[in-house]
């Protein structure tokens, strides 16, 4: 079975950007008869909004995009991620390094025998810990990029202050959660490699991955929460029917003619990969 996610993070207001990859996810997993479940990416504290997760959550009421069972809520796993770190740390996956990231540039620049490695730069910092990766590209198949090898450098799965980073979170939550299969957008796209490998050194089996084109907005810039016009609370405010925010996106898609209003269940007959425009596409508030 497909098990799709949707995983919001209440950093600002979701805006048509989010809420189009959202709707591929959805239609992606419903339209093979699979499952959708909810993660709400809050572990970043210093960036989580207060009221935004009970936003995201109305936000995708409106728009008819449901999930299956409880959402949830990374800021809630904390014991889940250490126990991957202690994995990661009896395989010697990972080291702990005070270094900075314009310090271990340097350090991979000018590696000289009278200059600190990677690993034991000193400083007044406490240390996260870094994945140890090899130079060797990591090879993946994407639905919408084809077959994909990317390099990747050392990366940090614990942050100095205790908290997992995005990438441990995410491999180690999805794998709870049963996801098989990934969509989001391809800014993401060289994150994969470092899933990919946090995944085998963890011995978990990877998604499949589909990264869609961002979003732009009015002024050909990526599609941000800061700008209004754009976020899906603004447009529900303004009395905008869900059913044409939802024809909006499915027309960028190809599944949907403009000016139709259509709903998400309506699409599933529709929904077909291969008619997703391969460039970012531009859409606007009203």
């Amino acid at each position: 079975m497909v098990i799709g996610r949707l995983a919001p993070t209440p950093s600002g207001g979701l805006h048509l950007g989010n809420a189009r990859t959202f709707l591929i996810a959805w239609l992606s997993a419903r339209a093979a008869g699979g499952r959708i479940v909810l993660r709400i990416d809050d572990l970043d504290r210093p960036r989580v909004k207060i009221g935004y997760t009970e936003q995201a959550l109305a936000d995708l009421r409106w728009l008819g995009l449901d999930w299956d069972g409880e959402p949830l809520y990374q800021s809630q796993r904390s014991a889940a991620y250490e126990t991957a770190l202690d994995k990661l740390r009896a395989a010697g996956a990972v080291y702990a390094s005070t270094a900075s990231r314009r310090e271990l540039a340097l350090a991979a620049q000018a590696p000289h025998a009278n200059e600190p490695s990677s690993g034991d730069i000193s400083s007044d910092r406490l240390p996260a810990w870094r994945f140890r990766v090899s130079k060797q590209p990591v090879d993946f198949d994407d639905a919408i990029h084809g077959a994909c090898a990317i390099t990747t450098d050392d990366f940090v799965v614990f942050r100095n202050d205790g908290i997992a980073a995005y990438q441990l979170a995410t491999v180690v939550d999805d794998h709870f959660q049963g996801v098989t299969e990934v969509v989001r957008g391809d800014d993401l796209l060289s994150s994969t490699p470092r899933q990919i490998l946090l995944a085998r050194a963890l011995g978990l089996p990877s998604p499949r991955y589909v990264h869609v084109p961002l979003v732009l907005d009015g002024q050909s810039e990526r599609m941000a929460k800061r700008r209004d016009s754009t976020q899906l609370a603004a447009l529900r405010a303004a009395g905008a029917p869900a059913a044409e925010i939802i024809g909006r996106l499915a027309g960028s898609c190809g599944w949907a003619q403009a000016g139709e209003h259509i709903r998400p269940a309506e699409l599933l007959a529709r929904f077909d990969l291969a008619k997703l425009p391969r460039h970012a596409v531009q859409l606007t508030g009203p």
